[in-house]
């Protein structure tokens, strides 16, 4: 299969709007440089990506330091939908 496209929804781009200018810099950079190639190849597996439990549908998250970045995947459109970021501390409560 092609690689994956990455669809930035309007939620996560209200979350990231909402970071300092510093964090919202740095959580750019990274998703430019690393996370974003990576999805594009390999959305399901790698050393920062975990499947979530018991979400339908099948959510992963993909941890950038003390960020949690959301998304889903539709394979049949070969797209990524990046959903969310939060700082860890405020995500699982």
């Amino acid at each position: 299969m092609s690689d994956f496209r990455v669809f930035e929804t309007r939620e996560f781009l209200k979350k990231l709007d909402k970071l300092s200018k510093d964090h919202a810099r740095i959580i750019r950079s990274k998703l430019d440089e690393y996370v974003y190639p990576q999805l594009k190849k390999e959305p399901f597996f790698g050393p920062n990506i975990k499947k979530l439990r018991d979400y339908t549908p099948d959510m992963w998250r993909y941890r950038i330091g003390r960020f949690r970045l959301f998304y889903a995947v539709d394979t049949d459109e070969g797209m990524v939908y990046i959903l969310s970021i939060d700082f860890r501390r405020d995500t699982y409560r």
